[in-house]
């Protein structure tokens, strides 16, 4: 603990140098000297010898200068300020992602529930980033407008359900509300993270085209290719995903392509994503005085207050 205005302990012992000028003032000539004892009786009892008062008195005295010297004591906090980036999550809903070839703790989990873990995290760790949700099947929505908010984005995702908005995979519908809404947005830096598990089948216009176009108004454009199929391998497979399509995407967009086939490969993803798109809380923390002059000085309010009682009674 220190103190900002250490000299104010001076003030310590004022009432008793303004008592011994008070006393030094009284007049000492007299015809008739009395000492102060024989009026003692004469006195109310309470005031005879008020001990009590007078140490409640120094008490709150003390707590006063001891709150006007102003203690402190050292504290730190992040810094979080605007980063100046928005990023929009373009997430696949399609009926594919209830497919369970995820395996965590040795139990099997969807694709869904796969993603919801990591994004939710990353995202939630995003603070001082605008973050938007877009979900997207038969058609694209916004499920959450880009906020600051980033709790309530994670929690967006970690409630987002399979055919909410419909079955199929409209890959370019989702890509391009997400730069549309990103179009719309005044940040010095725009990204789209787009995740699907399965081919385009649903787009009124081609993905590359969609990606290419965001990349002409500055929108950089990251892929996320989820599932241990690629359409490439696998032609006949239903649940195959169209990993060349999607890194094709990717290069057009002027960001990078992941490809995930199982749960690490998920949490590789999410590192190697932050490491792209650096977290702005990766700051210095601020350091600061904590004051503490409140507790003293409510202290000395209380014993004030208890004086004032007594003296009424």
């Amino acid at each position: 603990m220190s103190f900002a205005f250490p000299l104010a302990f001076l003030l310590l012992p004022l009432p008793w140098l303004i008592r011994r000028l008070l006393a030094a003032r009284a007049p000492v000539a007299a015809s008739l000297r009395v000492g102060p004892k024989a009026f003692a009786a004469a006195l109310p009892a309470g005031t005879r010898d008020d001990r009590l008062g007078i140490a409640l008195a120094i008490a709150a005295w003390a707590a006063l200068v001891f709150a006007l010297a102003g203690p402190q004591l050292p504290a730190t906090k992040d810094v979080v300020t605007a980063s100046g980036r928005e990023i929009v999550l373009a997430l696949d809903l399609s009926g594919s992602m209830v497919k369970e070839d995820f395996v965590l703790d040795g139990k099997p989990l969807s694709r869904l529930d796969a993603v919801r873990r990591v994004a939710s995290r990353f995202v939630a760790a995003r603070r001082g980033d605008r973050i938007g949700l877009v979900i997207f099947g038969d058609r694209a929505y916004v499920a959450q407008p880009p906020t600051f908010d980033v709790g309530s984005v994670a929690h967006a995702i970690e409630a987002a359900q399979i055919g909410i908005s419909g079955r199929s995979t409209a890959i370019s519908d989702g890509l391009g509300l997400a730069t549309r809404r990103l179009l719309q947005s005044d940040a010095t830096s725009k990204v789209v993270v787009l995740l699907s598990d399965g081919v385009d089948t649903s787009g009124k216009v081609q993905a590359g085209d969609a990606a290419r176009l965001a990349a002409s108004h500055g929108i950089r454009v990251h892929t996320i290719a989820l599932g241990p199929e690629d359409l490439e391998n696998q032609p006949e497979s239903r649940d195959a995903v169209d990993a060349a399509a999607l890194h094709a995407m990717a290069e057009a967009g002027g960001g990078t392509s992941f490809r995930v086939r199982n749960m690490e490969d998920l949490e590789t993803m999410a590192a190697s994503l932050d490491e792209l798109e650096p977290n702005p809380m990766r700051r210095p923390p601020l350091q600061y005085w904590q004051p503490l002059w409140i507790w003293p000085g409510g202290v000395a309010m209380a014993l004030t207050l208890l004086l004032a009682a007594r003296r009424r009674e």
